[in-house]
Formats: structure tokens, sequence, C-alpha cells
């Protein structure tokens, strides 16, 4: 009796770890900028985004009351995040201004004109109901004279619904409403990496001119040949 009843318990618990309605996955998907920008970029590759490893994991990740970064196991991106991220800043940057920027690895036969890198050191909704996306970004262009750009964002995005946590797994809002403010952030991102702007330093340089090959000025004369001498004459006969 004790065996009869322990298998429908078993089957149960496998088919509730089974349930793919248990796991929440949620877009990276930033809305459409509202407004135009000037075309700054041209063509520009844009590398893979570096995120924190907590905002690569998968996993949606929140700030609890203590300070930890914690996630859950049901709650996860619908892509990789770095992957999701990169493509939907590039998307949005070339909605926005009319550029071609694309995620790498470059497609097409002409190469880019510049390259974009971003490196994110904060990503996270937090206790305070703010979703905050901090870090630099760096746009290079490699021909003379070309200047090239590295400025810092600290975009701060209040959390629809944020109240705080009170559990140590329970986010201090919906997840979708934590994926929304992200969404919201890398739509501030785009727009200011298309207008080359955003709030910190900003490194100007250029490249400078490569040395030319050949040199255009004029050779020095030759030495005059040394005169001939002149030829015996022949023996007469």
């Amino acid at each position: 009796m004790r065996a009869f009843l322990f298998f429908p318990a078993v089957a149960l618990v496998l088919a509730g770890c089974s349930n793919p309605e248990a796991t929440g996955r949620y877009l990276i998907d930033p809305p459409t900028p509202p407004i135009r920008v000037a075309n700054n970029l041209g063509t520009a590759e844009l590398r893979d985004v570096s995120l924190p490893e907590y905002a690569a994991s998968g996993e949606v990740a929140w700030q609890t009351a203590d300070g930890a970064v914690r996630s859950n196991t049901k709650t996860l991106w619908a892509d990789k995040p770095e992957r999701g991220f990169t493509l939907a800043l590039a998307r949005a940057i070339s909605d926005m201004s009319g550029a071609t920027v694309i995620a790498e690895p470059w497609p097409l036969a002409e190469p880019p004109r510049r390259r974009i890198e971003v490196r994110v050191e904060q990503a996270l909704a937090g206790m305070d109901g703010i979703y905050r996306l901090g870090g630099r970004y760096y746009v290079a262009q490699d021909s003379a004279g070309g200047a090239n750009h590295a400025r810092s964002f600290a975009i701060a995005v209040p959390i629809p619904q944020a109240a705080p946590a009170s559990g140590r797994r329970k986010p201090p809002a919906p997840p979708a409403a934590i994926a929304a403010a992200q969404n919201a952030a890398i739509a501030q991102l785009a727009a200011q990496i298309a207008t080359l702007g955003g709030p910190g330093a900003v490194i100007r340089t250029s490249a400078p001119a490569p040395e030319p090959l050949f040199t255009m000025e004029p050779l020095p004369p030759l030495e005059p040949l040394e005169p001939l001498p002149e030829p015996a004459p022949l023996p007469s006969g």
C-alpha cells in the first residue's frame, strides 16, 4: 500500500517540475524611440555588450533589503542577456538615428567606419525601486584623423509598482515591471550613444596619419659617367 501511494506522489512532483508554465521568460525589447536624432555614426559595428555576472546569468536579478543580489530560477530572460542586450541596443540606435549599427560579427563586404564597445558595470533593480544601468561606452574610428569617444553613462529608471521587498526571494516589483524598466534604460542608453552624449567624462583623441610608404621628394642627380676610352686603331695589313 505504501508503494502504491509513493509512486503517484513522485509523479505529481515530477509533473510540477516539468510544468513549462512555472517558468516565466521576459523579453529584452526596448520600446521604439519616439525621437529622431542626427546620424553621427554612419556604419558602426557594436561589439558584444559586457555585462556583470549577475546580469549575464540568464535570471532576472534584483536587490533585497539586506543589500544582496538575488534571483530565481523560475524568472528568466527569454534570450541570453548579452546577446539580447547587444541586438536590442544596435536596433534602437539604428531606428533612432538612421545609422547602420550592426552587432558583431560584421556581415557586410564594406567594413564599418566605426566600432562601438559598451561595458556595463551595473544593471540591477535596486531595493529602493530604481533600476540602474551604468558603465562606459567607447566609439572608435580607425581612419586617420577620426575622433574617438569614451564616455560614461548612469541611467536610473523608476520601476513600476515598486515596493520594498518583504522576503529573501521576493523581488521589489513584478519581474515584468523590472523587464520594462530595463528596456526603458536600454532605450535611454541608445539615445546617448547615438548623440555621442550623456553625463560623465569624455576623452577625444585623433588617430595619427600613417607613415607614407613612398616619399615624393626629388631624387638626387646621378653622378656623371666616366668618358669611355678611345678605341685603339686596328693594325694595318
